[in-house]
């Protein structure tokens, strides 16, 4: 290869890597939007994260041999890297060997009867969960199943919004105003996403059945409302590129994006329609490492987990096991 070939190359990969290190420094359309927080490895040799190109942004930590492995819906990515940090300060044995995925939680549970086997892109590898966490209905459902152990421990509840961008250009004030023809729509995908269920009883709660059906019947099939594929991590990104006015979200979603400064708002649903969702996890059977699951479950019902929640507008759950 001649000399100034290779000088080409190599200024481009020195441009990307440096990139890389500015996505991972400030928000913006593309996640992780946490500069690198989230994950607690300290020694992490090559950064080499390219929104949108190359951006395991639902992976976090090292696979090889973690002391903990976590299946956390995706629902609360963003407050796992303090709630991983502090529980890493309370217990120093495990900083930096905390390995957790926020993928949905249908595919979670794929992932498990999987063996914990996952690819992404060209990369499989395979880390089995030690503690899975979601809704607490799946929660219960799968330790029917016998792929969890009982108890489902519940900790936080959330509620709904619509989450809009800022500037909020379709005019949208309820959730009636989601079945308008001329509203594009990012709605989570009822086939693997557990907030559809939510959603939809509030769609119902506002405007009926049809409500429900002009959102994810009618509006699905004439391209005015587009289903994420991966997860509802990608509704503040559609919005973001413009390809979605509004959008259905757990609250704490939101608030979130505000927080980091995002151009991203929402609008309140009235408790009347609203519908709570409350979070639960329990322990795999034949979990490698369960009394370190064990652990975790007791630092996210404690009062130092559940204040981090509630930074992002989760409140705590009145009751603990089920």
């Amino acid at each position: 290869m001649p000399s100034t070939t290779r000088r080409v190359i190599l200024g481009a990969g020195v441009a990307m890597a440096s990139s890389s290190a500015k996505a991972q420094s400030s928000p913006g359309v593309f996640p992780p939007w946490q500069g690198g927080a989230n994950n607690d490895v300290e020694h992490r040799g090559l950064e080499f994260t390219v929104p949108e190109a190359d951006n395991l942004a639902d992976f976090h930590g090292n696979p090889m041999n973690p002391l903990l492995t976590l299946y956390v819906g995706g629902n609360y990515f963003f407050a796992m890297a303090p709630l991983v940090q502090a529980f890493a300060a309370a217990h120093p044995a495990y900083k930096g060997k905390i390995y957790w995925e926020t993928i949905p939680p249908g595919l979670l549970v794929r992932q498990m009867e999987a063996g914990g086997t996952v690819t992404v892109g060209n990369m499989t590898w395979t880390v089995q969960a030690d503690a899975y966490f979601a809704g607490l209905g799946a929660v219960r459902r799968l330790i029917d199943r016998g792929l969890l152990i009982p108890p489902a421990v519940s900790y936080v509840t959330n509620t709904l919004t619509i989450m809009i961008p800022r500037d909020n250009p379709a005019g949208v004030r309820t959730l009636a105003d989601l079945g308008r023809a001329d509203i594009r729509l990012a709605m989570p995908n009822p086939e693997f996403e557990g907030v559809a269920e939510q959603i939809r009883a509030s769609l119902v709660k506002a405007g009926g059945e049809a409500l429900a059906e002009a959102v994810y019947g009618s509006k699905v099939r004439d391209g005015t409302c587009v289903l994420t594929t991966m997860h509802h991590r990608q509704t503040p990104v559609f919005l973001m590129q413009g390809r979605a006015q509004a959008g259905v979200i757990w609250q704490s979603e939101a608030v979130f994006q505000e927080q980091v400064g995002n151009p991203i708002g929402h609008v309140d649903i009235p408790d009347e329609v609203n519908t709570t969702g409350t979070y639960a996890g329990a322990i795999r059977k034949d979990a490698a490492n369960p009394e370190a699951a064990r652990l975790w479950l007791d630092f996210i019902t404690s009062d130092q987990g559940l204040r981090i929640f509630e930074r992002y507008g989760f409140k705590r759950h009145v009751g603990g096991a089920g």
